[in-house]
């Protein structure tokens, strides 16, 4: 998994937003994200259902990063631990577990990933962005976290699992904080 320093972060094109987060309960969360419409697979359900999902009562401000496996440095691809380990030496951290609804619900105008591409299995669909996040318990079968997706003009908040083993492609896209 080779690295390369051409493009990398913050010497790329990411795509930084600000995101309004927190000050809703867990019911509220759930609300607002069927009042947007927002199709959520068993694995989001699973992760949003858990206990250990938990949301803020104050509202506040991320800023957060959307930007390529290669433009953290991969331009082969890398594991999750290596794609982490790599933002933090960037200066990026992990998203709390609760950015993935609230970021859902703003990213209204996301673009179809798919049209015109085969489809594949084992990796992040195209079009995808994973929010990168802590995971909750280290079960492999549970969901590690979110990622976002619009299928057939229907946005998705979708929850996933991959082992440690998983390697990302070079342009798999994920958000992280940054200052």
């Amino acid at each position: 998994m080779g690295e390369t320093r051409d493009n990398v972060y913050p010497n790329c094109n990411a795509i930084v937003r600000v995101i309004q987060v927190g000050g809703l309960s867990k019911t509220q969360l759930l609300e607002k994200l069927q009042q947007h419409s927002i199709r959520i697979n068993e694995l989001g359900e699973r992760l949003l259902a858990d206990k250990s999902f938990t949301t803020s009562e104050h509202s506040y401000e991320l800023r957060a990063v959307e930007l390529t496996v290669s433009e953290l440095g991969f331009a082969n691809g890398a594991t999750l631990q290596q794609i982490y380990a790599a933002a933090h030496k960037l200066g990026l951290q992990l998203c709390p577990l609760e950015l993935g609804p609230h970021l859902r619900i703003m990213y209204v105008d996301q673009p179809e990933g798919f049209i015109g591409k085969p489809s594949h299995t084992m990796r992040a669909p195209y079009g995808s962005i994973t929010i990168a996040s802590e995971s909750i318990y280290e079960d492999e079968d549970f969901p590690k976290g979110f990622y976002l997706r619009k299928i057939d003009g229907e946005l998705w908040l979708r929850g996933y699992v991959a082992d440690d083993e998983h390697v990302w492609e070079h342009d798999d896209r994920f958000v992280f904080l940054s200052n």
